[in-house]
């Protein structure tokens, strides 16, 4: 725990700073979730596959970050861990002429029957 993931599409391949990104998201999840720093762990999926309604798909981007928290933290913490990371965004994704970027990021509760290992 925090379980984080971050889906993004073609074209944010070439311009969004995953190690950049991922450290400083780890920071803001400590610093506003009192998560443990050893506990980060963030996944990046990627995926050519997008369709926005019925406009040109090379147009658009998307970005959406998961995180995933035991139980326990407010909604207030909750929303500002959300908002931080969508300016976190802002700053590791590099804009492109003609493509319009959809950035989202949730925070959710890792359910009950959470459990984990490590070898």
């Amino acid at each position: 725990m925090p379980q984080i993931t971050v889906d993004y599409s073609h074209p944010v391949e070439d311009t969004l700073d995953e190690e950049g990104f991922a450290r400083a998201l780890h920071r803001t999840v400590v610093d506003i979730a009192a998560a443990k720093p050893e506990a980060c762990k963030t996944l990046f999926r990627y995926a050519d596959q997008r369709a926005f309604g019925y406009e040109d798909p090379d147009a658009h981007a998307i970005v959406h970050v998961t995180i995933g928290l035991l139980a326990g933290r407010s909604e207030e913490t909750k929303a500002k861990l959300t908002e931080a990371v969508l300016d976190l965004l802002r700053t590791h994704v590099r804009r492109q002429d003609g493509v319009t970027l959809h950035a989202s990021a949730e925070v959710r509760e890792l359910d009950p029957s959470y459990r984990k290992f490590e070898v």
